[in-house]
């Protein structure tokens, strides 16, 4: 069946539910199960955040990139507590759907797991969502849940 398996995570409800349905297949496969969180380089959007973050981070991008930590190793955690064995949590910067697709080559994942709707820009709304794209763009399955 499978042998590993790529979850999508972006701390969205939507995402959290897709990784509960990733580790139920790795769990029922004894797959692999490598966990993907994506965060952008800040918008000038996200930069005008940083007139309230406090002195913990230097940039946006630093926050960002620790916000994206924290989802990745919640989301190991629960995998572990619902029984999968074979667990490691990644984060890497840049466009979420190309990012996720490369990763799942690179690690030739043999499904990509990701919820339908994260916690995307406005610019999902119109230029179609993160699942929406990884679908068009991968070249091996993806479960959208």
């Amino acid at each position: 069946m499978f042998k590993t398996i790529l979850a999508a995570c972006d701390g969205s409800a939507q995402s959290e539910n897709a990784l509960h349905k990733a580790i139920e297949l790795a769990n029922l496969a004894g797959a692999k199960l490598l966990i993907l969180t994506v965060y952008r380089h800040h918008s000038m959007t996200e930069a005008s955040l940083s007139m309230i973050r406090g002195a913990k981070h230097s940039t946006p991008d630093k926050a960002l990139e620790e916000n994206a930590r924290e989802i990745a190793d919640c989301a190991r955690k629960i995998a572990t507590q619902e029984g999968a064995t074979e667990v490691r949590a990644f984060t890497r910067s840049g466009q979420p759907a190309r990012s996720i697709v490369e990763f799942a080559k690179k690690h030739e994942a043999d499904v990509i797991v990701l919820g339908s709707r994260g916690t995307g820009s406005i610019d999902g709304y119109f230029l179609g969502s993160v699942s929406h794209k990884v679908t068009g763009l991968a070249s091996m399955p993806v479960l959208v849940v």
